[in-house]
Formats: C-alpha cells, structure tokens, sequence
C-alpha cells in the first residue's frame, strides 16, 4: 500500500510503518510533529536565552569590580553597581526581544502561517523608520552604546560639548543633565560626538602654584611635599585620596612668577574638594615660611586739572609790590 505521508514528513513516516493506518499517519504530524516541533523551538529559545543572560549577567558582574583601592572603594561601588544592573538590565531586555521575535515567527511558520508577507511587513516598517525616523534610530542606537560601553552614568560629570553638569537620567533617547548653575539639559544620544567623563573610576586634582623669582625652588618643592602629604594622611581625606600626591616640578615661567605643579589622584567627583583643601593648607603654610605668592600690582597716574596748568604762574615781584 503507497504511503500517504510527503516527504520530510518524518513522523507521519513513522506513524505509518508502525501502525499502517492512513488516516492516523495523515493526522499525526499534525498532532504530534507540530506540536513537538513548537515545543522544540520554545525550548531551544529558553535555553539561548538563559545562556546569554549568563554572559551578560557575568560581564555586569566583572564591570561591579573596581579598580580603586580598598580606602575608597566603597565611595564608589553603590554607583558603579547601579550602573552594571543598569546596564544588564538593558541587555537582557533587548535579547529578549530578538529571542521573541525570531521564536515567535518559527512557531507560526509550524502552524501553517505564510510569514513571507510578516517579513515583508517588517522590511517595509524598518525601511519607512530608517527614511521617516531617522534621528529617532540614531538616538537609540547611540543610547545602547552608551550603556554597553558604559561611557557614563547617573551621578558622573560629564562634558558633552554645549552641556556639561552632573548625569540625572540616561535613557536609550537621551541624557538629562543639570549643570553647576541648575540648568537641565536634555541631550539627545545621537546628538553626542564626543563624552568627557570627569568622574569614571578616578579623578585628579591639578593644583597650580606661583611663586616669586627669588624663592629657592627646591625649598618650595620640598614644603609642598610636606603639606601634600598632611593631606595624604588626614583621615578627613584618607578615604577620598587614593595615592600619594605628587610634585611634578617647575610647570610655567610667567612674568610673574614661578608655576609649581602639584597632583593628587582622588576617587570620582573629590578633586574639586581635595584641590581646594589643599590650596587652603599651601596658603598659610607659604604665609607661615615666609615664602612669596606674587600678586599683580598697579601703578596708577593722576593726571593733573589742565585749567590749572593753562593759568600762567603769579609774578613773586607784582605781588611784593601789591603788598
């Protein structure tokens, strides 16, 4: 008897070599083949599903470690967990969403569904988004960057170009800031050209010193030392500064004065605090060794009523004799 069943049609195959009925193997790979074969598609999307959530899951793990030292580790780390949970999160979501799709058009072409026209749609779609939103693309893309890459976060300083200020909110549209005068800026992600992330892992305070000419420069290293590391060792600052501050030497020769340059590497967003705790500290120790900080001077020059000149001087004899 001629099988009933097409070919590739595998259980309807085995149906009937087992069992000989025609109708049964007609039906069978409807009733079982299809279902096992929906079922085979769910499964093989969870499993991808769950190992690539592995993988993100592993990297945001390896981005929550830092790269500061113990003493101020801690100032850090909530910002920077926050930060890698942000960012797995996004990731996960969007690997779900592809896992979806793709599972999700399989399933329908098992059930019988043409999804030729389903994939023509989407074509259509994605060529009327590219034409008639094509910034709208270019902000989410560059926002899906921004957090894989991790350039920045809520709570970083960040230069933007126009705008600069502490990072309120990141979405995968745009970035909110607020600078030091309370101004919000909201800038779209594809509008960015270029990041300055002034507070990411580290930061370093510059400290800019003039002296006068006729100071002994090696003195003035040596006490800049000496009040760089006080500050090293404050326990005010301990926590805050992750290295031994350094003196780099003679910076600038202004006419003026003599630039002596010191360093301090601190964790993100101290160095404004450290730079201006350490100016306060070189003032009054300069003060107390007697070493000279110029400052500009000005020469001002009256000039004299021009009446008073024009009038011609009295004659000394006229006035003897009117006296």
């Amino acid at each position: 008897m001629e099988s009933p069943c097409a070919d590739g049609e595998t259980v309807c195959d085995l149906t009937w070599d087992v069992t000989g009925n025609r109708r049964l193997s007609e039906w069978s790979d409807v009733l079982i083949g299809t279902p096992l074969a929906i079922i085979g598609l769910i499964l093989l999307g969870l499993v991808i599903r769950w190992l690539l959530h592995r993988v993100v899951g592993r990297v945001a793990r390896r981005a929550e470690r830092g790269v500061l030292p113990e003493r101020v580790e801690s100032a850090v780390a909530a910002r920077r967990k926050q930060r890698a949970a942000t960012m797995s999160g996004v990731l996960k979501s969007i690997i779900t969403f592809v896992i979806v799709a793709i599972v999700g058009t399989m399933v329908l072409s098992e059930v019988g569904v043409d999804i030729a026209p389903i994939i023509a749609s989407a074509g259509i779609i994605g060529i009327a988004l590219g034409f008639g939103a094509q910034s709208l693309v270019k902000d989410f893309l560059a926002g899906i960057f921004i957090f894989i890459e991790d350039q920045y976060g809520v709570g970083d300083v960040v230069d933007v170009g126009d705008a600069n200020g502490t990072v309120e909110l990141v979405t995968l549209r745009m970035t909110r800031l607020r600078d030091i005068n309370g101004t919000v800026w909201y800038v779209p992600n594809g509008e960015i050209v270029r990041v300055g992330n002034k507070s990411q892992n580290w930061s370093r305070a510059v400290v800019d010193i003039g002296v006068g000419y006729g100071e002994d420069l090696v003195r003035v290293q040596r006490v800049l030392r000496e009040v760089a590391h006080d500050l090293w060792e404050d326990d005010e600052f301990s926590h805050v500064i992750i290295e031994e501050p350094e003196v780099t030497g003679v910076e600038m020769l202004t006419p003026d004065s003599v630039t002596v340059r010191v360093m301090v590497k601190t964790a993100p967003l101290e160095q404004w605090a450290v730079a201006r705790a350490l100016r306060q500290r070189i003032k009054a120790r300069f003060d107390h060794e007697g070493i000279e900080i110029p400052f500009a001077q000005r020469v001002v020059w009256h000039r004299e009523d021009r009446r008073h000149l024009d009038e011609p001087s009295p004659d000394p004899a006229a006035a003897e004799r009117e006296g």
